[in-house]
């Protein structure tokens, strides 16, 4: 019984001064728990720094990279567009000329090892710019032959050759608006046609000395039918529509070099002879042709007023007509040519009343 209670009270005493020493390793516990937590944090934290160290190196590389093509891109651009506003394509060529053989640079056989290899270097490294020209100049080849079907004309000979027994014969050029007809559109009518008094008596009479041509820069599927009705006894010849004319500035000019015929016996009639015409020195000018205010023809005799100089031209054949078209100096030739045709026939005239010219 004794040794019972003996027992009891040596478990009760360790029991107590075993407590503290419990609560002491428990608080160790913690801490150490607590300090590997910490420790833990921080070496991941030092893990992760380096980590987004190389991935923002790695971004700005790519970055750069990508900044550097782009301003590359720009920069080329800017060059080809440059080259293609100031210089001609054969300008581009023979600049490029020493760039572009620069790839087949070889060494002579004569060099050393150390040459050879920096020719190899140097025509390796001229490959990319080389190849890069060579694209341009193929892209603005083929630009400029598409664009040149819309702004030059459809041929280098827009008529046939001419007859061997019509060598002779003056080829007289009609403008068709405001010049033997005028269109004029409104909203309650539409489109109305009106012909230029004279018309048919001017083509019946000058049709037997020249070869008519009407040069047109309306579409074809709008003159064609025009002259049609217009020139029933057909002394009009040919027709030449817009896909004959060089457009230019913005506009479609008339180019007279363009008809296979002597540049010295084309005589070009227009109401806008000057303004729409690449020779204007081959150009007869009258006043344009337009209905009034009501919509009325008014009268208008300009057609009729060429007749005289016109037969004049094809009865004497002079050898250059720009020569005979320059003297007039831009005025309109129909009235001028009557004026000294009258001033002349008074100055014979005069001369026969004074005995000096005798006549039967």
């Amino acid at each position: 019984m004794a040794s019972t209670m003996l027992r009891s009270r040596i478990l009760s005493i360790a029991s107590r001064t075993n407590k503290p020493n419990r609560r002491f390793f428990c608080s160790n516990k913690e801490s150490t728990i607590s300090s590997q937590s910490i420790t833990s944090d921080q070496s991941a934290a030092a893990g992760e720094a380096p980590a987004q160290a190389v991935g923002g190196s790695e971004n700005k590389a790519w970055n750069f990279f990508m900044y550097g093509i782009a301003g590359a891109l720009t920069g080329a651009t800017a060059f080809a567009g440059y080259a293609s506003y100031a210089y001609s394509l054969d300008e581009v060529e023979e600049k490029t000329k020493a760039l572009r053989e620069s790839v087949n640079y070889t060494a002579g056989n004569d060099a050393s090892n150390v040459e050879k290899y920096q020719g190899l270097l140097y025509s390796t490294a001229m490959t990319v710019p080389a190849k890069a020209v060579e694209l341009y100049l193929d892209m603005r080849r083929l630009l400029e032959e598409h664009v040149k079907g819309f702004t030059e004309p459809a041929s280098e000979k827009l008529l046939p050759d001419l007859h061997p027994a019509e060598q002779h014969v003056f080829t007289l050029v009609l403008d068709l608006n405001e010049t033997i007809i005028y269109s004029d559109w409104k909203r309650d009518r539409g489109w109305r046609t009106f012909k230029r008094p004279g018309v048919d008596d001017f083509l019946q009479h000058v049709g037997r000395f020249y070869e008519i041509v009407v040069y047109s820069d309306q579409l074809s599927m709008y003159v064609d039918p025009v002259v049609e009705r217009l020139d029933t006894n057909h002394f009009i010849r040919y027709r030449l529509s817009r896909s004959a004319t060089k457009y230019q500035d913005g506009k479609h000019y008339r180019d007279l070099s363009k008809l296979n015929r002597d540049p010295g016996k084309i005589l070009y009639v227009s109401g806008h002879a000057f303004e729409n015409s690449l020779q204007p020195e081959n150009s007869v000018p009258i006043k344009a042709f337009k209905t009034d205010e009501m919509g009325e023809v008014p009268l208008d005799t300009a057609l009729l007023d060429l007749i005289p100089f016109l037969e004049y031209v094809a009865r004497n054949s002079p050898s250059d007509i720009r020569k005979v078209l320059a003297s007039y100096e831009r005025k309109d030739v129909g009235k001028e040519f009557l004026e000294r045709s009258k001033d002349y026939q008074r100055r014979m005239q005069e001369q026969r009343q004074q005995g000096r010219i005798w006549h039967r």
